[in-house]
């Protein structure tokens, strides 16, 4: 059986905390395209950056594969 999608963040793709690489692969985008949301949410407001804060502290690092 499939076990259920969990989400990670992600250090080896990750630029600064990894939570946008992590939601991408949660979300099988383009990091990308989850870095320029984060962005312009900062920039339209402090919802980005508060969001992308507590998600760097809440969710977990993606153990590694050996």
């Amino acid at each position: 059986m499939n076990e259920p999608k969990k989400l990670y963040r992600n250090m080896d793709e990750g630029k600064i905390g990894g939570v946008c690489a992590g939601l991408a692969d949660y979300l099988n985008a383009d990091p990308t395209l989850i870095r320029l949301l984060f962005v312009f949410l900062a920039l339209t407001g402090t919802a980005g950056l508060w969001i992308y804060l507590i998600m760097w502290l809440i969710v977990p690092v993606k153990p590694s594969e050996v």
